[in-house]
C-alpha cells in the first residue's frame, strides 16, 4: 500500500478518534455541571435527558446565580415578611419552533439553608422546625410536566414543588424577555415567574393564627444559552 495513503488512513483514524473522545468528554462536563444537583432519584431520568439534549443542541438556558432573584413573601398580623435564597441551580429548555410543542422544561432546585430575610428573628423562626427545617429539607425542587404558551413572552409552566419533604402540583405565570442593552441579547433572557401556595398543604401549618396560609412564591431569573 502506497505509504501516503496509509498515512492518511491513520491520520483519518486517529481525527476520528479524537473527536469522538472530545465529544463525549464535553458530553460528560455538560452532564455532571447541569445534572449533579437534579440526580439521585430527584427528577426522572427522561427529563434529565431532555435538558442533556438542549444542551448538545444549543438551546438550553441556564440560570445565572449571581443577577436572579428567588423568594416568597407572607403577610402576618405583624407585617409582610419577605424572604429570599442566595443559592439555586437549574434551567430551561426552549427548543425554537414546533420543537418546543414537547420538549420546554424547567427545572429548579434551592438551598433552603440560603435564607435570607430582613431580620435575624423572623429568619431563624423560619428556617427552623415549624416552618421550612433546613436541617432536615435541605432543598426545595419544581421540576416541570407542562409548558404551554400563552403570547409570545408569556406562558404557564405546571409542575411539581417539593417543599418541606411534599411534593405538590402548581402552576407558575411566567413571562419571558430579552436582556435589555445586552450584546448578547438573543443568548440572554430574563424569566419572571410566581404563583401562590398554601403552606399547610406543605405540613407547613404552625402559627395559623398569626402568619396567612397564602405564600407567594416568586422569582426573577437572568438565563444565559449554554454553548458548550
Amino acid at each position: 500500500m502506497n505509504i501516503h495513503i496509509l498515512f492518511k488512513r491513520i491520520l483519518t483514524i486517529f481525527m476520528a478518534v479524537s473527536w469522538l473522545s472530545l465529544a463525549q468528554a464535553s458530553d460528560q462536563v455538560v452532564e455532571n455541571d447541569l445534572c449533579t444537583p437534579f440526580k439521585d432519584g430527584k427528577v426522572d431520568a427522561s427529563l434529565l435527558s431532555t435538558m442533556l439534549d438542549a444542551a448538545r443542541d444549543g438551546y438550553l438556558y441556564r440560570i445565572e446565580n449571581d443577577t436572579s432573584q428567588v423568594g416568597f413573601c407572607v403577610s402576618s398580623k405583624f407585617a409582610e415578611v419577605k424572604g429570599h435564597f442566595h443559592e439555586f441551580s437549574g434551567g430551561l429548555a426552549l427548543p425554537p419552533g414546533d420543537a418546543a410543542a414537547n420538549n420546554d422544561q424547567a427545572m429548579i432546585v434551592i438551598n433552603t439553608a440560603s435564607l435570607d430575610t430582613d431580620g435575624s428573628l423572623v429568619e431563624s423562626l423560619i428556617r427552623g422546625e415549624r416552618f421550612f427545617d433546613v436541617e432536615k429539607y435541605p432543598e426545595i425542587l419544581f421540576v416541570s410536566r407542562d409548558f404551554e404558551w400563552t403570547g409570545k413572552d408569556t406562558a404557564t409552566i405546571s409542575g411539581d414543588l417539593t417543599v418541606h419533604g411534599v411534593t405538590k402540583p402548581v402552576v407558575f405565570a411566567v413571562t419571558l424577555t430579552p436582556v435589555k442593552d445586552s450584546a448578547d441579547s438573543e443568548k440572554r433572557l430574563v424569566v419572571k415567574a410566581k404563583t401562590t401556595i398554601l403552606r399547610s398543604q406543605f405540613g407547613m401549618d404552625n402559627m395559623s393564627q398569626v402568619v396567612s396560609d397564602d405564600v407567594n412564591l416568586c422569582m426573577s431569573v437572568e438565563v444565559v444559552r449554554y454553548t458548550s
